[in-house]
């Protein structure tokens, strides 16, 4: 294969395309299904490319379809999808005593959206220890809650699973009866051990390590401090409107405005809230978490750059943030992403509006946002969408794992070029 037509970005799609394939495999194998259940190979599809892109979505209930090894498939699936392929990758070649080429460094620098290749393999030595570390915590937090209602050894599976679900922001659970944590509603520790992991998952890893090093504000750079006062603000402003907008209670609201950035699970009925109350979820899972983070979404600090650039070009003044002007080239890239992102969720919800012509509008939408933002969260209408529905929502969680930006650059990558051409003024508005 010619070198220069796998880009990295190309070399990054491949990687998930190759995993998702694996874990479809693996998914079909009789030992994963329960007894009785038949697996089709679209909704093993389905279910690898949810977890690998650390979605949610399901088609069949987790729980009450797959057997102990098919689950563990799953988890497996939803871990390399957080930690993302190249830092897997990079893990396995570290622990082998091997040396970290540049095509690896590469990789991951694209793959976390990191501005240079400086410090990389000590990065991935964090990123691992703070999965673990964060991963370890919840399960044990998890465990104090799930030990009350199952067998030791039953509780002990689940909550390695919810806390590997939990941070890497997947939404997935094993509590059967597409139920995720409604019977959980009002139980405090579980629903703040999970949105903890589920802030922390969303946060980035380069903003954590960043924050236990610097453990000043004044000595953060200004890309975590964006991440830190967006993720903020959004968890505010979104729990204080679901609350308005809907009859649940305030822990309610906080839960579903942090599920909302990209986690999916729920301790309400999403088809049960209001109008409003799905728009304003709509609008959190289009943003979703922060850049080199386990979320999806156009990101904290996308959303960020375009409110304050609209603001400095209608006031004529400098982009600026925290006594720092933003780059021209980040301006630009934030209009492209979110151009982008747009343009995709527009054209796959046009496509199930006409696959699916007895659902509603908001519904569709809800479901499209969702699997692009690798949210997770559904009104209930995944498992009866039709084939070709579901290869569409296969899709878009793809292009929402891996960015609408990177999957442009896999399509029409080319080498450099120092052809330019005139300039000419066009009328705009």
């Amino acid at each position: 294969m010619n070198a220069k037509w796998l880009s990295p970005e190309r070399f990054l799609a491949l990687g998930f395309a190759s995993v998702i394939l694996l874990g479809t495999l693996l998914l079909l194998l009789p030992i994963s299904a329960n007894p009785g259940v038949t697996i089709r190979p679209l909704d093993a599809l389905f279910t690898s490319t949810s977890a690998v892109c650390v979605t949610g979505l399901v088609v069949m209930d987790t729980a009450d379809s797959f057997s102990i090894f098919g689950r563990t498939v799953v988890a497996l699936m939803i871990q390399i999808g957080g930690l993302g392929i190249s830092a897997v990758g990079v893990t396995f070649i570290l622990l082998a005593g091997k040396k970290v080429g540049l095509k690896e460094r590469v990789l991951i620098k694209e793959s976390l959206n990191l501005g240079s290749l400086k410090g990389i393999v000590k990065l991935i030595k964090s990123i691992v220890m703070m999965t673990l570390c964060f991963e370890g915590a919840g399960l044990i937090l998890s465990y104090v809650v799930f030990s009350q209602d199952y067998p030791p050894l039953s509780a002990l599976g689940i909550s390695a699973f919810h806390s590997v679900s939990s941070f890497n922001n997947a939404g997935f659970d094993i509590l059967g009866g597409y139920q995720s944590l409604t019977s959980y509603q009002d139980h405090v520790l579980l629903n703040l051990t999970t949105c903890a992991l589920i802030i922390f998952g969303g946060l980035g890893f380069y903003a954590i390590r960043e924050i236990l090093n610097k453990r000043s504000w004044t000595n953060l750079s200004m890309n975590t401090k964006i991440v830190l006062s967006m993720t903020f603000f959004l968890l505010a402003l979104g729990t204080v409107l679901l609350k308005l907008t809907n009859n649940i209670t305030w822990l309610g609201a906080f839960f579903q405005s942090t599920s909302a950035r990209t986690a999916g699970f729920n301790t309400y009925s999403i088809g049960g809230l209001s109008s409003a109350g799905q728009f304003i979820m709509i609008l959190l899972m289009f943003v979703g978490a922060s850049p080199g983070s386990t979320g999806g979404g156009i990101k904290t600090t996308t959303a960020f750059t375009l409110i304050k650039s609209l603001f400095s070009y209608a006031t004529n003044r400098d982009c600026t943030a925290f006594r720092r002007r933003i780059s021209q080239e980040s301006v630009f890239k934030a209009f492209i992403v979110a151009s982008l992102a747009i343009f995709t969720i527009c054209t796959i919800t046009l496509l199930l509006c006409i696959t699916e012509p007895d659902l509603s509008f908001s519904q569709i939408l809800f479901e499209v946002v969702s699997g692009f933002g690798t949210v997770g969260l559904s009104t209930g209408i995944t498992p009866q969408l039709k084939d070709i529905s579901k290869f569409l929502l296969c899709l878009i969680m793809f292009i929402g794992r891996l960015g609408p930006l990177t999957m442009a650059c896999v399509w029409v990558y080319q080498p450099s070029s120092n052809l330019s051409y005139g300039e000419e003024r066009i009328t705009i508005g």
